[in-house]
């Protein structure tokens, strides 16, 4: 039976949404957004299986090479799994084992509803929100971080910015060169590719010429990795002053909980310092796809070294880059310490027992990488041995990363870590190897 009183009560709240203009649709946003509505779990497989089944029919199967043109687009993993009709698990790729935070997800939903106004252009809250996460550990920095912050459509869009952003004082394009921080220049491809697309020659690592240098910490796909103090002086040794030099840290947070005391996060003043004496602009790039698995969305950050160098790329980027689901899902994730303490307890679990299955299985392949993150890389001695370890596990469904195509390392394959049950399916496809 329903009482006056909460007949009385539905008819005002009726009268209050009509009044605004809402929708039910834009309510129901409304109070997601403030964590008013309960979090409904759906089925984990339900969603992916039917996206896949309609991706499949699209078209004719594919391998990755066949997705990418050779002729202008660099080479990335992670394009079998919508192409492999018995699909089961992306090896190829280096997103978190424990896959999506469900609380980020359903925010992102939600967020759909909504897909009929424009995203806000100056990011917020967002952009606050991953503020005073980043500088958590220094909540004094959070205001003069969040001043240097920017948001993108994924690392990718701010590495084409922050390298573009570089004028070198050269006049001629001849003289515009840029470099790898890695030794071996076996590194995350899309600055490479990014540089040579704005007319910047590739040089060796330890020429000092170069006006902009890159570098990748941990490094994806070596799994190298430099403590903060190591970088500092690679930076101080190896750049020009006056030059750009970018660090990738994308990986920096499989590190452990006290990942940001050893990530340039926490070396504003040395950076400050740095621009100041020397002219030199130290960038802090990363991509948030792989902690949070989230690479459908495309949503990356830079730090510049100053306000004025923020302006200068900000100035450069397209409005709305960032759409509103990628938005949602941000300032939901960051609240998500649950998730972050399991990346730190299951990862390294994992990691360590699919080392220790590859070596007992292929004792002459060499597994490298620092032991807490999401990949391993390996060097198996044989090219012809990675063509067939790659064409087996992509007929049993879980793809890996060839270190051929963009690295060019023939002989080196990328594992990602997952679920020690999906391993066994990859370990099964390899039994002929």
């Amino acid at each position: 039976k329903i009482t006056s009183s909460e007949v009385a009560r539905a008819t005002a709240a009726q009268a209050f949404v009509c009044a605004r203009g809402w929708t039910m649709a834009s309510l129901v946003a409304r109070l997601a957004r403030r964590g008013r509505l309960p979090v409904r779990r759906s089925a984990p497989s339900a969603a992916p299986a039917a996206l896949h089944g309609a991706v499949q029919r699209r078209g004719v199967a594919k391998d990755s090479s066949q997705v990418w043109d050779k002729e202008a687009q660099q080479f990335h993993g992670g394009q079998d799994w919508a192409h492999l009709p018995n699909f089961v698990e992306d090896f190829s790729v280096t997103t978190n084992v424990l896959g999506t935070p469900q609380k980020a997800l359903e925010r992102a939903r939600a967020a759909v509803s909504t897909i009929h106004h424009y995203p806000p252009a100056d990011f917020e809250p967002a952009i606050s929100d991953l503020a005073a996460w980043l500088w958590r550990h220094e909540p004094t920095s959070v205001s003069a971080g969040r001043s240097r912050l920017l948001l993108g459509n994924g690392a990718s869009e701010l590495i084409d910015l922050v390298i573009r952003d570089h004028d070198p004082s050269a006049a001629s394009m001849q003289d515009r060169l840029w470099k790898a921080g890695s030794p071996q220049g076996t590194q995350y491809k899309e600055y490479e590719r990014s540089a040579q697309a704005a007319g910047y020659k590739v040089v060796a690592h330890d020429d000092k010429r170069a006006s902009i240098t890159c570098f990748v910490n941990p490094n994806n796909p070596t799994g190298a990795y430099h403590p903060v103090e190591e970088m500092k002086q690679m930076i101080q040794e190896q750049c020009t002053p006056g030059s750009h030099v970018i660090v990738d840290e994308s990986m920096q947070p499989w590190v452990g909980p006290d990942w940001r005391k050893d990530s340039l996060l926490s070396q504003s003043e040395w950076i400050a310092d740095l621009l100041r004496s020397q002219g030199t602009h130290v960038f802090i790039m990363h991509s948030w796809t792989k902690i949070w698995s989230c690479t459908g969305i495309r949503l990356g950050s830079v730090v510049a070294p100053s306000v004025e160098s923020l302006q200068s790329i900000k100035q450069c980027q397209v409005p709305w880059s960032v759409n509103t689901m990628a938005l949602e899902f941000l300032s939901e994730v960051v609240k998500d310490e649950e998730y972050m303490q399991r990346t730190w307890e299951i990862t390294p679990v994992w990691r360590q027992a699919t080392v220790d299955a590859i070596r007992g299985r292929f004792p002459s392949w060499v597994v490298l990488g620092e032991p807490y993150l999401s990949w391993i890389w390996v060097e198996t001695g044989s090219e012809s041995v990675v063509e067939e370890a790659v064409r087996l596990a992509r007929e049993a469904g879980v793809p890996v990363r060839s270190g051929a195509p963009g690295y060019n390392l023939p002989t080196m394959v990328r594992i990602a870590v997952r679920e020690p049950k999906n391993l066994h399916l990859l370990l099964d496809a390899w039994k002929a190897l």
